[in-house]
């Protein structure tokens, strides 16, 4: 099955088709993190909204097995002195809320080339469970969930993956074979793995912990100066720029403002509904 999920803005005047906006973007995910209970894999260009971080927080909260993984891209697309603050506040704030609710359950990483270069994450996947899986051109912030014109694809296999664990999520939805494929997929890449090679990357812990191992030994080589043979992998444990308190002063109103717009209708605001 695949749902076709938007987003439309509250504008005036509105759109025919959509008169009030379309948010169903944001309600696909907030339902798939409402079930989530293992493992919730996201890569995504602009993780950077506390907004979109309180559901995350909100689900890491409610299960105590659940994991998050995050692959982000290690510099932003923009740059420059009044440009990048705003940017990065909001991954800022959206880390802090996240970590706050489970320190130990959250990871975060970028990317590199074998060169040691930066890779730039421009992705925007979602895997919840190896359940329920989402693609498409909508970021995980305010500004993709409500304001711009955006579209994804939301994908429930009908068929089953039997591999152990075979229902990570233990609601009887059973791991699906799509999304499950699609994370085995991206994560053996990062990973230096071949196909095959994926034993411990089925269940959420063990590869939780192959991740974090892949990222520490990566880390390690690099602080080191880099002697002797590159450890396989690209992982990157994700350290964001430290930010004073002066600048964040105007770049967290700035954000909220211009990068991260709201485009719900007043009522849901209020409300704090999507």
């Amino acid at each position: 099955m695949v749902q076709v999920l938007r987003t439309y803005p509250a504008i005036w005047p509105g759109y025919p088709f959509a008169p009030h906006g379309e948010r169903s973007v944001a309600r696909g995910f907030t339902k798939a993190l409402g079930r989530a209970r293992r493992l919730v894999y996201l890569e995504d260009q602009y993780m950077w909204s506390p907004h979109i971080a309180r559901v995350l927080a909100a689900a890491l909260r409610r299960s105590p097995q659940l994991h998050l993984v995050v692959v982000v891209p290690r510099h932003s697309d923009v740059d420059g002195r009044w440009a990048l603050p705003p940017n990065q506040v909001g991954r800022l704030q959206a880390m802090q809320v996240c970590r706050t609710a489970a320190p130990d359950r959250v990871h975060v990483f970028d990317l590199e080339n074998h060169a040691g270069n930066p890779v730039y994450v421009h992705a925007k996947v979602a895997v919840m469970d190896d359940t329920w899986a989402c693609v498409g051109s909508a970021n995980l912030n305010r500004r993709s969930w409500t304001h711009d014109s955006e579209l994804s694809a939301a994908v429930l296999d009908a068929a089953r993956d039997g591999r152990e664990p075979a229902d990570p999520g233990g609601h009887g939805d059973g791991a699906r074979r799509f999304a499950r494929d699609l994370r085995l997929a991206l994560v053996r890449e990062h990973l230096d793995r071949v196909p095959g090679d994926d034993d411990d990357l089925l269940d959420p812990g063990r590869f939780v912990r192959a991740a974090e191992e892949a990222a520490a030994n990566l880390d390690a080589w690099h602080a080191g100066g880099r002697r002797g043979p590159r450890p396989p992998g690209r992982l990157r444990a994700h350290r964001p720029e430290r930010m004073g308190l002066l600048t964040r002063a105007w770049a967290v109103p700035a954000y909220r403002l211009v990068y991260d717009p709201d485009g719900r209708p007043l009522r849901y605001r209020l409300r704090g509904r999507w």
